[in-house]
């Protein structure tokens, strides 16, 4: 997850960045590079994650390896793990580079990852971006939820819980008349920072109406906050990633009042490295849908999203 959401201004809003550490892990065998003539071609894909500290990246990493095994007859696949460093992920993907990987996946920490994305783009490897972006153009594709519209999701269910447009008042939402804004705070996609920032702010402002925060582990840790003081009953707490055991178990058991599905883009950014080194065509950039979870839809997501979400959307925009 993923640059914090442009959501127009909530309270609370427990934002975060994130980073990466580690050495490069094999999945399966070693580079090979190219193999006898007459056998098929083995391509070597490489996996760079900026951190697994929070629970959404671990499922990241899951559904990535998931689809790699699929393909295991075809690939080898490469990780690392940047534990929260910048400098770090930079070192792992220098290593890819000189190993000469046919494809890199890379989620950056941050915007120090664009030198060496332009690096591994010009040493002909294919570049494939998830979920947060770098300032440069040289890469191949790049995969990731849609912030602006997930922000949107949120204001427009915040102003309903809230009384609906014209009506809604409490503390939150600028843009919205008779509704105000306070806190706002990098919690670092962690529950227990976001637990204590809460309460800090919660013993002063008793009269909060609504918490949103970027992710569902900050939106609970608002919420247990809440629940020390006595005063969870009368609020509302909006968190997004919408994992099956985690946002969506919490809405379902009434700790939030909805959460906002952020899908994690590794398993397509695979599916679209295999495109490119088969010469097919990929799109410059994929959009992953996002959905409301609310109580009256929970059950639906309890295992992930429906057979009939489409996960993508205008998969052929440039």
């Amino acid at each position: 997850m993923r640059f914090p959401a442009p959501v127009l201004g909530f309270v609370l809003a427990l934002t975060m960045l994130v980073g990466g550490c580690g050495a490069p892990r094999e999945s399966s065998s070693p580079p090979t590079g190219d193999t006898a003539p007459g056998s098929a071609r083995r391509w070597v894909i490489a996996f760079s994650q900026c951190t697994t500290t929070e629970p959404w990246r671990k499922v990241f990493n899951e559904q990535l390896r998931a689809e790699a095994r699929k393909h295991a007859d075809e690939i080898t696949f490469l990780e690392a793990d940047a534990q929260d460093r910048t400098d770090t992920q930079v070192s792992q993907v220098e290593t890819f580079i000189r190993q000469k990987v046919d494809a890199l996946l890379i989620s950056p920490k941050d915007e120090g990852l664009t030198s060496v994305v332009e690096r591994a783009h010009a040493a002909g490897i294919k570049v494939i971006v998830l979920d947060r972006n770098v300032r440069t153009d040289r890469y191949d594709c790049f995969i990731g939820g849609d912030n602006l519209e997930i922000g949107r999701a949120a204001g427009r269910h915040a102003v309903e819980l809230l009384g609906g447009p014209g009506r809604a008042r409490g503390k939150i939402l600028e843009s919205e008349p008779g509704i105000r804004v306070i806190g706002g705070q990098d919690c670092d996609w962690k529950q227990e920072q976001a637990r204590t920032y809460a309460e800090n702010i919660l013993k002063v402002e008793r009269d909060v109406d609504l918490v949103y925060a970027h992710n569902d582990p900050m939106a609970y840790g608002a919420r247990l906050a809440a629940e020390s003081l006595g005063i969870a009953q009368r609020m509302h707490f909006l968190g997004i990633d919408a994992l099956p055991d985690e946002g969506v178990r919490y809405v379902q058991e009434g700790k939030l009042s909805a959460t906002f599905a952020y899908l994690t883009p590794g398993a397509e950014g695979l599916r679209q490295a295999l495109k490119l080194l088969r010469g097919e065509p990929v799109p410059r950039r994929i959009r992953l849908a996002t959905a409301t979870i609310t109580p009256q839809n929970a059950a639906l997501w309890r295992h992930g999203p429906p057979a009939d979400f489409q996960m993508i959307l205008d998969p052929k925009n440039p």
